[in-house]
């Protein structure tokens, strides 16, 4: 049987069209796995990669889809809502099926050690495929962004995991890592103070006394008009999306602002959505049918979620049988 992995990279343009184009180019009609989606967002200046398939055949194609980030994306000229360290700044390997998470550790370090000896671009693995406590979590490694990682990664703490103390001067450096599937899930208000996304971001976030699993910051959408609060949900099934969505509700009323949506951000597991669903559908007397098809799962979660853009395409398992 396949080990079949989805992979999520995450690289630094989401406003040139044209450029987004070929950058992806690598990822695209290859045998053994398929390109689900790349997500652009001109604010956060960035592009969510979305891929699924034989782990085996990602690779070589990842190795041209750093290529092509390299040389089209110069960091010193980038700016955007979202944290980022590098041209190419994520790229997690997360177990679908057939496969463990210490298998994609150890495809992890693969293709960290080849981006390194190809391109000299520095590399810090991360979550399940850290070596480091400290580099568990990806803010921790981020923090400073590019600018502040010229300085920090001749720190002692902070020499990469492949590659020389010294950032690429255009690229920047890359987080790898293997973890388990996790929820990105952004919340929109009516309002456009983005002190007031912070305030909750703040209330709902491990880091400040919040929920243990969730990484939470603020972000004003300008082609929208309107803040989110935006999030990492690291384990749904500890810390629901219906939880935290509800919690952002309820704290949004001291400010007299109101949710208005929410979006998903990449595939999410049925599961994360059927759980959500139960609880909805309990609260309003309706039986909840756990083999409910996958466009009924579609519409509970626009309808109870207020997810924007949100189709069964979205849904993890609605691509696996293809």
């Amino acid at each position: 049987m396949e080990r079949i992995v989805q992979c999520v990279p995450n690289f630094s343009e989401g406003r040139r069209t044209d450029i987004i184009e070929k950058i992806i180019a690598p990822l695209k009609d290859k045998k053994g796995f398929k390109l689900i989606s790349y997500e652009s967002d001109s604010d956060y200046n960035r592009t969510v990669v979305t891929l699924i398939g034989n782990v085996d055949s990602l690779i070589e194609p990842l190795i041209n889809f750093f290529s092509e980030a390299l040389k089209y994306i110069d960091m010193n000229k980038h700016s955007g809502e979202h944290p980022r360290m590098g041209a190419v700044d994520v790229v997690p390997f997360i177990p679908i099926s057939k496969i463990t998470i210490n298998e994609c550790v150890e495809y992890a370090n693969l293709l960290a050690k080849e981006v390194n000896e190809r391109f000299s671009i520095p590399v810090y693995l991360y979550a399940n495929a850290c070596k480091y406590p400290e580099r568990e979590n990806l803010p921790t490694i981020r923090s400073g962004e590019f600018e502040g990682m010229k300085e920090k990664i001749k720190e002692n703490n902070w020499y990469p995991d492949f590659g020389e103390a010294k950032i690429h001067d255009t690229f920047g450096v890359v987080a790898i890592g293997a973890r388990m599937p996790l929820i990105a899930f952004n919340v929109d208000l009516n309002t456009n103070d983005e002190k007031i996304a912070n305030k909750i971001a703040k209330m709902i976030r491990k880091s400040s006394g919040g929920f243990q699993y969730v990484q939470a910051g603020p972000a004003y959408l300008a082609d929208k008009g309107h803040v989110q609060v935006t999030m990492n949900i690291l384990n749904y099934k500890k810390n629901p999306i219906y939880r935290i969505f509800e919690t952002i509700i309820m704290e949004a009323r001291r400010f007299n602002v109101e949710v208005i949506s929410s979006e998903l951000i990449g595939l999410c597991p049925k599961d994360a959505l059927l759980r959500s669903i139960h609880y909805y559908l309990d609260i309003n007397k309706i039986i909840f049918n756990k083999d409910m098809s996958i466009e009924d799962i579609t519409l509970y979660s626009i309808k109870y979620l207020k997810l924007r853009g949100f189709s069964k395409l979205k849904i993890i398992e609605a691509h696996l049988g293809e």
